[in-house]
């Protein structure tokens, strides 16, 4: 499974994100986006017109993307950081005609679900941060 259970309903319960993708001069481009986690781990986000749109040609350009969902909790955590989150990157393409896909490569979250014990040489403050590659 690509998400842990606590990442799978932390986006479920975030329906708004923000889509990274390499515009035409090879800068940055952040677009605010809805989206829908697929069960097979994929996003999936559509919209309005989403074909003719600066984010649709940039995945057709170049699939690299970069996909957060964040906010801050109401309540502090054990460490007292209310922010929290997941960034995936990875590829994306276009599918449908009106359908942007994200393929991750990696996941990186913070905050999300239960601490567990604190691996030996990490930092305290780092105790919510998971960083990993899921597919090559």
């Amino acid at each position: 499974m690509i998400f842990t259970e606590g990442e799978r309903e932390y986006l479920a319960e975030h329906p708004l994100g923000r889509l990274g993708t390499i515009g035409p001069d090879g800068g940055p481009q952040i677009h605010p986006v809805a989206f829908r986690l697929n069960a097979d781990g994929t996003i999936d986000i559509g919209g309005p017109a989403l074909a003719r749109s600066q984010k649709f040609g940039n995945v057709r350009a170049d699939p690299r993307v970069s996909f957060a969902v964040d906010d801050q909790a109401a309540t502090p955590n054990a460490l007292g950081q209310t922010g929290r989150g997941i960034e995936i990157r990875g590829a994306a393409e276009t599918v449908g005609g009106e359908t942007i896909r994200i393929h991750a490569r990696r996941i990186i979250a913070w905050n999300i679900g239960e601490f567990g014990p604190l691996p030996p040489g990490r930092e305290p403050h780092l105790q919510g941060y998971n960083s990993r590659d899921v597919s090559p």
